[in-house]
């Protein structure tokens, strides 16, 4: 049975008891240090005086402050306070009686014994209390020592406040998964604490010898802003000795409850590949945003909506958010506003192919920044549907600049993607149309309009990461279309806070390249995340598909970056495309005529499709080496 921290006859009855016995007591002690005899008058007149404030304490204890009533935990703050509180409130009634009898006025040495009295009964008040926290503490550590076999060893990073809330929530919550054995901690400070009898053991740079020592089996992060280059670090070094590694939850969301169980979780692949300190000047950002009406297309997807998220905490006028999902208008209005009720007018159901509906709604809301996110994607489907990918990528994007034109938006930032550098397929044309159609009327109306290009994101629907779960939790295959397939990686939160500030330094008719880092062979991340999961699942090579490059290029051979304002954004120029004549594009980007783009890709930029060389479609191999190359930045993709 699980120890009660908080017995009723503790509270109820021995703390009364004890209380009591304390003040009379401590009565008795300086009577006879002052060699006064136990039945003289002076030591019968203190010894009342200590019996009216102790009865003066049991009705507080019982009737105001509580204390007898188990309403604190024992040896708490809490608990210390209302003790003092009772004590002192006692103590001051004693000496006003003992005023009033004259005790304090014909023997002034009397308020010093007094005195003496209520000093010598709180001390001995408050040592009962924390006396009690030792027992329960003691109590209910052995009982969590006999529940805890067979659950997982952790060795906690950070001995902060975090730190310490997870000791004490892993150690003394029967359903915790895990038994703390040890910390580690970087500030020298802290080498010698113990939290709950849990030691420090050194610094993160020891974390896998503490581990070895200790037989941990798993490390919890509890630091805030764990640094990005300590966490693919950690995360690494983890992964090749088979330590799992785990964290909390953002600390915003337990800004108004407290550390559960349930808020310690696996570490995100994406925090690992995605993750790089970015800087950003806000007030740049807040500079063309706050109090400003601001469109959003395509706000339901990956990137709109937390285009939309950010863009909302700059405090805009008006923020307009366009999509022709129903369902992920819904999503992102709860997510930002707490409600999903659909009933306003900034939230917009409209496909930018419909130029008409788009047009109602420029002259309605009459924005002054637009950002262009909406678009289709996936490549695969694009190359067996061309058609729906030209009316989108290029038309809609036709729909959206053109009005933007009209309507005096002053700043346009169109969403690109790497696959627009050297394109070989119908998704990367499409968009690379709408590239040059945003250069071309930037360079005409000499407005900021600007494309922004990157590659892929971690953790949109749809994506790699969530595949990859997806068949790793199904039991697998993990397919991989090529083993020397690489890519490069961002977090969507990231790469957003980079296009919010490539918006506010973009030149007219820019095409801004997001600086993503080294890029990471996809058959390593399989490789990682069915390690992470523990279970012994194959990988699949399917073979490389239609429009597929074995390597993104973030930047055509035909352009030239330079990095004029932040080190982690390139400006190039694309070759300007009048929307008018937007047409003219067309059987080059649908891939009719791949010679009809002047600005088309070398034809040996991509691999040919299928499988590897040497390696069979449908293929398997097993996935026994865990080491992935961790960059140190990475790359955005939609």
């Amino acid at each position: 049975m699980r120890p009660s921290t908080s017995a009723p006859d503790r509270q109820t009855l021995l703390l009364p008891v004890l209380d009591t016995l304390f003040w009379l007591l401590a009565a008795f002690v300086p009577c006879r240090l002052h060699g006064d005899a136990f039945a003289s008058p002076a030591a019968l007149s203190v010894l009342a005086c200590a019996a009216v404030a102790a009865v003066v304490s049991l009705c507080l204890g019982y009737l105001w402050l509580l204390t007898y009533r188990r309403r604190y935990p024992a040896g708490s703050f809490d608990e210390v306070t209302a003790v003092v509180t009772q004590f002192g409130v006692s103590a001051l009634v004693m000496f006003g009686v003992a005023a009033i009898w004259g005790l304090i006025t014909d023997t002034p040495l009397r308020a010093l014994t007094l005195a003496a009295v209520f000093a010598l009964a709180l001390l001995a008040a408050l040592t009962a209390r924390f006396a009690a926290r030792l027992v329960n503490t003691y109590r209910t550590s052995q009982y969590y020592q006999r529940v805890a076999r067979g659950q997982d060893r952790i060795v906690v990073v950070g001995a902060g406040r975090v730190g310490q809330q997870i000791i004490h929530l892993t150690k003394f919550d029967a359903a915790s998964p895990f038994t703390p054995v040890g910390l580690v901690d970087d500030d020298p400070a802290k080498r010698n604490l113990r939290i709950l009898g849990v030691p420090v053991r050194g610094g993160v740079d020891d974390l896998i010898d503490v581990c070895a020592e200790l037989s941990a089996s798993t490390v919890v992060i509890a630091v805030a802003d764990f640094p990005a280059d300590r966490l693919k670090t950690v995360t690494t070094s983890c992964a090749e000795h088979g330590i799992r590694v785990m964290t909390i939850v953002p600390v915003r969301q337990l800004a108004h409850r407290a550390l559960q169980i349930s808020d310690i979780r696996e570490i995100d692949l994406a925090e690992v590949l995605g993750r790089r300190e970015i800087h950003t000047d806000v007030s740049q950002i807040a500079g063309y945003l706050s109090g400003r009406t601001v469109l959003v297309t395509g706000a339901g997807g990956s990137i709109g909506s937390e285009l939309a998220r950010q863009i909302h905490r700059f405090g805009p006028k008006e923020l307009v958010l366009l999509d022709r999902d129903e369902s992920a208008l819904h999503a992102v209005q709860l997510d930002i506003y707490g409600k999903g009720l659909l009933d306003t007018r900034d939230m917009v159901l409209c496909d930018i192919r419909d130029r008409a509906a788009l047009e109602a709604v420029f002259a309605e809301h009459r924005p002054q920044v637009v950002f262009h996110a909406a678009a289709l994607k996936h490549l695969p489907m694009l190359e067996m549907y061309p058609e729906e990918g030209w009316k989108t990528n290029a038309l809609g994007s036709r729909n959206v600049i053109e009005l933007a034109r009209r309507y005096d938006v002053q700043t346009l930032v169109n969403i690109s993607t790497d696959k627009a550098a050297d394109p070989t397929s119908v998704l990367g044309r499409t968009k690379l149309a709408a590239e040059r159609m945003t250069t071309a009327t930037a360079l005409d109306c000499g407005r900021r309009f600007v494309s922004v290009r990157f590659g892929n994101v971690l953790g949109s629907r749809g994506s790699m990461l969530w595949t990859f779960k997806r068949q790793i939790e199904e039991g697998g295959p993990v397919t991989v279309t090529h083993p020397d397939v690489e890519r490069f990686f961002m977090t969507i939160p990231e790469a957003c806070q980079l296009v919010l500030q490539a918006g506010s330094f973009g030149r007219p008719g820019d095409t801004m390249v997001l600086d993503m880092g080294e890029p990471v062979k996809i058959v390593d991340v399989a490789r990682r995340l069915i390690a992470q999961s523990g279970k012994d699942i194959p990988i699949e090579y399917t073979g490389l598909r239609p429009g597929e490059k074995l390597s993104e290029d973030l930047v055509a051979h035909s352009e030239h970056g330079e990095r004029p304002f932040h080190p982690l954004v390139s400006h190039v120029r694309v070759q300007p495309q009048p929307t008018p004549q937007v047409e003219e594009l067309h059987a080059w980007a649908v891939g009719e005529d791949p010679l009809a783009g002047a600005d088309s890709a070398p034809a040996d930029a991509a691999a040919p499709a299928g499988p590897a060389p040497g390696v069979a479609a449908g293929s398997t191999t097993d996935p026994t080496d865990t080491a992935l190359p961790v960059p140190d930045s990475a790359e955005a993709l939609r």
